[in-house]
């Protein structure tokens, strides 16, 4: 329970000092809400949006999951998105992976039976049709990090794809690809990448 209040007790201080240094910030974010970005991302706690991209809560809107995966039928991503787009009006959605991300990592190995391996059954797939890709690396980090960022480029397609994205109110939007290395805080910019990716179709026979 201590440390819960220590949580607490962070909060408050935070609070005061984000009001110290911009007076009215919280009365503020009340009114309205109007985000320049759609940041779909992972659950990972060493990924946190807002701080790696330098943004204040209210300018950034986010949707997180293990692996960062865009599925057609989670309707949970799906309605962000549609919120995203259609109410909020952004522009840019970005999908942004991780190299070291455990969800891809356990991709590369057998499933254990749990809930979680039905979930990264996606990128399972994934690694199944690019397995050429991502064998040539010789390590498993390096297999791994190979398959973060195609994971990241399959993501993008679903994106781009969505029914949401296919009407005139989408028309403008632009969906990026980046990567976040753990290593040095850094992200990387994979979009131009993405467009010579093979394409992972609905109905691909995985290999």
């Amino acid at each position: 329970m201590s440390e819960l209040k220590n949580l607490l007790a962070n909060n408050r201080a935070w609070a005061t000092r984000v009001e110290r240094e911009r007076p009215g910030f919280f009365s503020g974010l009340t009114h309205q809400q109007r985000p320049k970005y759609l940041w779909i991302g992972c659950s990972d706690s060493r990924v946190p949006a807002n701080e790696i991209i330098g943004l204040m809560p209210g300018e950034v809107f986010v949707h997180r999951n293990i692996a960062n995966l865009v599925v057609h039928s989670d309707l949970n991503c799906l309605s962000v998105i549609d919120f995203a787009v259609n109410e909020l009006k952004i522009q840019d959605i970005i999908v942004c992976g991780h190299y070291g991300c455990g969800g891809v990592t356990a991709a590369l190995a057998p499933s254990a039976g749990r809930v979680f391996d039905h979930w990264i059954r996606h990128v399972r797939d994934i690694a199944k049709f690019y397995r050429s890709e991502i064998e040539i690396e010789s390590s498993l980090d390096a297999q791994s990090r190979k398959l973060c960022e195609l994971n990241v480029a399959v993501q993008v397609v679903h994106v781009r794809e969505s029914p949401i994205l296919q009407t005139p109110s989408a028309r403008g939007v632009t969906v990026h690809g980046w990567i976040y290395d753990l290593a040095d805080g850094l992200l990387r910019d994979l979009t131009p990448m993405i467009d010579s990716v093979r394409a992972l179709a609905p109905n691909a026979t995985v290999r």
